[in-house]
């Protein structure tokens, strides 16, 4: 058993890993948050991309027409502060994500290793997909409700569906009940599985490599986790975007700044043949690109931030036991 132990002593107590993953998701999130704004805008959009910018859509809603113009877009009629709108709910969503997310990696890691022992029968690809996938499906399933507000903030425009995070809790309890907060979990967790599961398969094989290479500022982490990310992302967009389309049904669904979203009620499925149907299969990939943008520097923000964090809260817990 101190055999084991001393195998994991350098990868922080359990206490450090969650400060460490919280640390990280906290600052990357703040990083990220216009091209998530810019995302959701994008995925939630159902007009046709051949019409022009300025063109408004049905009952008023804008059309965007690609990641720098949607920008330019929402700075110009909304200002510079809609770029952060459902901040507040994202930040504690990455908060807590991140903490349940790298701690549930962790102790699923430590539990996969302690059942093969010495003989190593699972391979080590395999160990970081299982660990990944369960990593990301907890933190989906725990912080939920955080994803969903974060989705309605932004899909706000001028006219706001909600005054405040606390006045949205409570319309979404009256009108929609618990299922409200829940709405769209099902192609969250379709999307989070396979992606942690893609993500830390190919992050653990690329780190090693990258590690060895003379990268500015000792980045292979972050690289690893930029290339792990993007990989991760292109395979389970669709997923996505079929969520944050869920996320904004009920009786607020046409108040959001695209006044014309679909409603669709019959599943994850039955909402993908929809949307290939009314748009497309080019649909289902509105804000791929903005998505592997943010892809990018989030994941590297996030991995570097965290594995630094770790090595601080370790340093910290050493230095107070001495």
């Amino acid at each position: 058993m101190s055999g084991k132990a001393d195998r994991f002593k350098d990868e922080g107590s359990q206490l450090q890993v969650t400060a460490a993953g919280a640390t990280a998701g906290l600052i990357s999130r703040f990083v990220i948050a216009p091209l998530d704004v810019v995302k959701i805008r994008l995925q939630l959009q159902t007009h046709s991309l051949s019409d022009p910018l300025t063109h408004r859509g049905l009952n008023g809603g804008p059309i965007y027409k690609g990641t720098l113009p949607t920008l330019r877009h929402i700075l110009r009629h909304e200002g510079v502060t809609a770029l952060w709108k459902g901040n507040v709910p994202a930040e504690l969503l990455y908060v807590c994500y991140f903490g349940v997310q790298f701690t549930t990696y962790r102790q699923a890691t430590l539990l996969l290793r302690s059942v093969s022992g010495d003989s190593q029968r699972i391979p080590k690809s395999a160990e970081s997909f299982i660990a990944g996938a369960v990593a990301g499906g907890t933190g989906t399933a725990l912080t939920y409700p955080l994803d969903l507000l974060r989705t309605r903030f932004a899909a706000q425009g001028h006219d706001r569906v909600y005054p405040s995070l606390r006045a949205a809790v409570g319309q979404i309890w009256r009108d929609e009940g618990v299922k409200g907060y829940f709405q769209g979990l099902g192609p969250a967790l379709g999307q989070i599985i396979p992606f942690m599961g893609v993500f830390f398969t190919a992050y653990e094989i690329l780190r090693p490599q990258l590690s060895q290479l003379d990268l500015p500022f000792s980045s292979g982490g972050a690289v690893a986790g930029t290339i792990a990310s993007v990989m991760a992302k292109t395979i389970t967009f669709p997923l996505d975007l079929v969520r944050k389309r869920i996320q904004v049904q009920g009786p607020t669904r046409n108040r959001y700044v695209h006044k014309n979203i679909p409603e669709y009620n019959r599943g994850t499925l039955s909402t993908m043949r929809l949307i290939v149907s009314r748009e497309g299969f080019r649909g289902l990939y509105r804000g791929l690109t903005v998505s592997l943008f943010k892809a990018a520097p989030a994941s590297a923000v996030t991995m570097w931030t965290y594995e630094r964090a770790l090595r601080l809260y370790i340093a910290l817990g050493e230095r107070q036991s001495f």
